[in-house]
C-alpha cells in the first residue's frame, strides 16, 4: 500500500509517505505556516520515492483534537488529494499519534488546548493500535483524573504548558507531538482492513467549539 499522511494539529507541520510499511517523513516546527509547507513537503517525499500523487492508494490525516486552523488544513488537503482520485481517507486522532510516538504502552496524553484547558485522554496499547481508558475530553488541567492502574507515562504539550497536570505521574514527555509518521503507521492496518471512508465524509474532531475568549472574558481575568 502507498499512502500519504498529513498532521498539522499542533505547531508542527508533519507529512509522511508510506510504501508497503516503509515510511519517510518530513516535519518542521512552524506555527501558522502549515498551509505553506504541507504540499511542498509531500511533493519532495513523492519525488524521493519516484512517485506521483496519482500513484497513491489512500490518504491519512491527523483528525485532532488540536489547533482549529491546523485541523482544517490537514482535513482539507486530505479531501482535496483524495476526492478527484477517489481514494479512501482515514483520520487518526492526535491522542493516538502522541501515544504511538511516546514509546510507552500506557500513555496519558495531554495537549495544550489554550484558554487554560487541555485536551486529555489516557490510552493503552491493544494489539497493533490503542484503546482509550479515559475518553478524550477538554478540561481544566486540575480536573484531569489519573487513569486507573500503574505504569502510566505522560506525553504531550499540555505537560509543558501546565506543570500541575497529573502531578502524580513520575515520567513526563512534554516534547512528544503528533506526527505524520505515527499517523501513517496507525492508518495502514485500518486502511488494509477496509476502514477508509469517502473523502466527503472526512472530518476533524474538535472536542471544543470555542476558539478564543471574548474581550469581556479577557478583561475579567
Amino acid at each position: 500500500m502507498r499512502l500519504a499522511a498529513l498532521e498539522t494539529s499542533s505547531d508542527w507541520c508533519s507529512v509522511a509517505v508510506a510504501i508497503d510499511g516503509e515510511i519517510a517523513c518530513l516535519e518542521r516546527r512552524a506555527p501558522n505556516r502549515h498551509s505553506d509547507l504541507a504540499l511542498p513537503f509531500l511533493e519532495r517525499l513523492l519525488q524521493q520515492a519516484a512517485l506521483r500523487v496519482d500513484d497513491l492508494d489512500a490518504i491519512a490525516f491527523g483528525s485532532g483534537p488540536g489547533a482549529f486552523t491546523g485541523l482544517r488544513i490537514a482535513c482539507g488537503l486530505a479531501q482535496g488529494l483524495a476526492l478527484a482520485r477517489r481514494l479512501p481517507v482515514v483520520g487518526i486522532s492526535a491522542f493516538e499519534a502522541v501515544a504511538e510516538e511516546s514509546g510507552a504502552s500506557r500513555v496519558a496524553v495531554g495537549l495544550d488546548a489554550r484558554m487554560h484547558e487541555v485536551y486529555y485522554a489516557a490510552l493503552e496499547r491493544s494489539g497493533g493500535g490503542w484503546r482509550e481508558v479515559v475518553p478524550g475530553q477538554c478540561v481544566s488541567p486540575h480536573a484531569a483524573s489519573m487513569p486507573p492502574g500503574e505504569g502510566w507515562v505522560g506525553a504531550g504539550s499540555g505537560f509543558a504548558a501546565h506543570p500541575g497536570l497529573l502531578q502524580n505521574l513520575a515520567v513526563r514527555r512534554p516534547e512528544v507531538h503528533p506526527s505524520a509518521l505515527a499517523v501513517a503507521r496507525l492508518a495502514a492496518p485500518r486502511l488494509a482492513a477496509g476502514e477508509g471512508v469517502d473523502a466527503a465524509q472526512a472530518a476533524p474532531v474538535y472536542l471544543r467549539d470555542k476558539v478564543a475568549f471574548t474581550k469581556a472574558e479577557l478583561a475579567g481575568r
